[in-house]
């Protein structure tokens, strides 16, 4: 039968949220404020620092939600492809990448399942050669986001989507393949016949240490143009701003010349 590996993607993968990465670039398209930005970043902090039980990821569930209320759908995913080089190219995990060019050699597909939002997460997965991806998404009305959740791709709720796309896909879950940084993900874990643990929280290496899973330390982020060939990499929209403003000033200053010029 057919067999997968399925990858967590925040820690897992990429060495940040992937979501909360793209605060900046969000930003720089004028979709959130400066405090915004500095909340994300702490966000981002205690994330890296301290891991996301439960609460912690019911709070950046709230969080994101309330923060894109309002936001139009095509401008985020205009961003979002602008940028997605320069924000997640440099935190990909090299030992990742490693192992899903292991799992493809060995006819396995590769399903990034991923709590972050899917305009996020197809992406990323489409640059890393993933198969397919399970990722939540937001609700839509009028081509901008409503601040709700139609899908919520978390904790049992990933384990329900694996279990389904194996059913559809003809997978045999006693030989596939799992791994994740968080506790949260452990019925995800649990799912397949081979967990991994890799750069786990506290309570998945408990977890890991009782049921004799492999654990594993990813440590080297690496750009990924280094690994595999990469598309051109599009201007930011930050660096298209800079560049206008580069540009008008040079205008400026050409007209202002053009006026001190004795006719």
């Amino acid at each position: 039968m057919h067999t997968a590996a399925f990858f967590d993607l925040d820690k897992t993968i990429i060495a940040k949220s992937s979501t909360l990465a793209f605060s900046k670039p969000f930003q720089a398209g004028g979709l959130i404020s400066r405090r915004a930005v500095l909340r994300s970043a702490y966000a981002q902090f205690v994330y890296l620092v301290g891991g996301a039980d439960h609460d912690q990821m019911e709070k950046m569930r709230q969080f994101m939600s309330q923060l894109c209320a309002g936001w139009d759908v095509a401008t985020v995913r205009e961003i979002v492809a602008e940028t997605l080089h320069n924000v997640v190219d440099p935190l990909v995990y090299d030992e990742a990448v490693d192992l899903i060019e292991e799992h493809h050699l060995a006819g396995r597909d590769v399903i990034i399942v991923s709590t972050s939002g899917s305009e996020v997460v197809e992406p990323i997965g489409a640059m890393l050669g993933a198969d397919r991806v399970i990722a939540t998404r937001m609700a839509v009305e009028d081509g901008k986001y409503t601040g709700e959740i139609d899908y919520y791709a978390y904790s049992e709720t990933k384990a329900e989507a694996i279990g389904e796309l194996a059913e559809s896909m003809g997978y045999d879950l006693g030989r596939c393949f799992a791994y994740s940084d968080s506790i949260t993900d452990a019925p995800m874990l649990e799912a397949v016949g081979h967990p991994h643990a890799v750069n786990p929280d506290k309570e998945l290496r408990k977890l890991a240490t009782l049921n004799g899973w492999p654990v594993l330390v990813f440590a080297k982020p690496v750009k990924l143009e280094s690994r595999v060939k990469l598309p051109p990499v599009k201007p930011t929209l930050a660096t298209l701003a800079v560049g206008g403003l580069v540009m008008a000033g040079g205008v400026i200053a050409v007209n202002l010349r053009r006026r001190g010029r004795p006719s």
